[in-house]
């Protein structure tokens, strides 16, 4: 029997300040494809899938983890050092994971943790 869900299309996140917002997502390299720092509503493209910011003036940044996106990306320690050097703090450094992956996390301008990871080599 085939799952009934196939995959995810795209992930929404809110963000209470849209200029802040596009400016870290590009600044990381996401490549936008609709929207721009004085729209309501953002889009980027996240390999076959999109990632969206809708702006929603009221929304407070997040003062504990609300879960968490995922990025695979082709070198996680040079994503790290982009992440760096466009003036970012991740809240972790790159590491090894137990579980067969490097990754590290960073928090966008409204609080959403994002993971940018890498499956090691078996």
């Amino acid at each position: 029997m085939a799952d009934p869900v196939e995959s995810i299309n795209a992930v929404t996140l809110a963000t209470a300040d849209m200029a802040a917002a596009v400016a870290f997502y590009d600044a990381l390299g996401f490549r936008r494809v609709s929207g721009s720092a004085d729209a309501p509503f953002t889009t980027y493209r996240v390999g076959p899938g999109f990632l969206n910011l809708q702006l929603d003036p009221t929304h407070a940044p997040l003062p504990s983890i609300w879960g968490r996106a995922i990025f695979f990306v082709d070198d996680v320690d040079a994503m790290y050092a982009r992440v760096v050097a466009a003036g970012f703090r991740p809240s972790t450094g790159p590491a090894d994971a137990p579980w067969g992956e490097r990754y590290f996390h960073v928090h966008d301008p409204d609080g959403h943790e994002l993971s940018f990871a890498r499956p090691l080599a078996s």
